[in-house]
């Protein structure tokens, strides 16, 4: 049975629109688009590309489906490779005709879509698509969680853990790191149960 990655850039106050660029997510007047840029080094760099290893599937929201399929398809290079050659899957109550080579769609039932996709491959990746996110943290179609969390604060956006988290327990699948710009990779995984309580004495 494959794994289902989540991967999101985070601010530490769990801000995780439009990292990449002012146009990526402009929504509701959206000031910092492109804010990772400044504090991405060559270290946390290479842990990006290095989360890649092993990929055989994209699972996109609607929205960073349409900017990856506007973008990808025109670059180079290993992520470019990557992104083009395996196959795509779109979550979107919509049904459009894809327009990237390799695109499928979901469809209504979207738990059993995942199920079907972790038995056809070995790592498939979510990558941004925050709307989405938020329905996969809400009925535990999630195998791995990956943050990239950067040093700053911006007080508004869209946050990783927007409504759709439910009571789960992680387990930190290795130690964090960080890079000298003060970037620290988190990778955990979804255990069973719910979190415990009790007294601190």
């Amino acid at each position: 049975m494959g794994l289902i990655h989540i991967d999101l850039f985070s601010t530490l106050d769990g801000v995780a629109q439009a990292p990449g660029g002012p146009e990526e997510d402009p929504a509701d007047s959206f000031a910092f688009g492109g804010w990772q840029a400044p504090l991405t080094d060559e270290e946390s760099g290479q842990w990006i590309v290095g989360g890649m290893d092993g990929m055989d599937a994209l699972l996109l929201g609607h929205r960073t489906y349409d900017i990856f399929a506007g973008y990808w398809p025109h670059q180079d290079g290993y992520i470019a490779e990557l992104f083009n050659h395996i196959p795509k899957y779109v979550a979107s109550h919509q049904d459009p005709e894809p327009h990237w080579a390799g695109t499928s769609w979901l469809g209504a039932d979207v738990p059993a879509a995942v199920r079907d996709l972790k038995a056809r491959h070995e790592n498939v990746h979510v990558i941004g698509s925050l709307d989405f996110v938020q329905t996969l943290l809400g009925e535990k179609l999630f195998d791995r969680l990956n943050l990239w969390i950067y040093p700053i604060l911006l007080g508004q956006g869209k946050k990783v853990f927007a409504g759709g988290a439910v009571p789960s327990n992680l387990r930190l699948v290795e130690p964090a790191v960080s890079s000298p710009k003060g970037v620290v990779m988190q990778c955990y995984e979804l255990v069973e149960g719910t979190p415990g309580v009790g007294v601190m004495s």
